[in-house]
């Protein structure tokens, strides 16, 4: 029985000691992520822009065309187009 427990308890450390890890490594890409932006706007480009491109290249082009269609027939109808 304790030798059961034993290996219950140390695959749970594994698993939060993989967590760990992973979340450091998930800080560390999020500061290179900063310093690449940071770098980004120094030479003059528009942060917000670069987001945007960024976010749109991981969607497919239907699901673009989808979401502008959308946004389209929204503006149509607040008059603001």
């Amino acid at each position: 029985m304790q030798n059961q427990m034993d290996l219950i308890a140390d695959e749970l450390r594994q698993i939060v000691e993989r967590y760990e890890r992973l979340d450091a490594e998930r800080v560390d890409v999020v500061e290179s992520q900063k310093e690449v932006m940071a770098e980004a706007k120094g030479q003059g480009f528009d942060t917000k822009a670069i987001r945007k491109i960024v976010a749109l290249r991981k969607k497919r082009a239907d699901q673009i065309a989808e979401e502008e269609a959308i946004e389209s027939l929204y503006r149509q109808a607040l008059g603001m187009s």
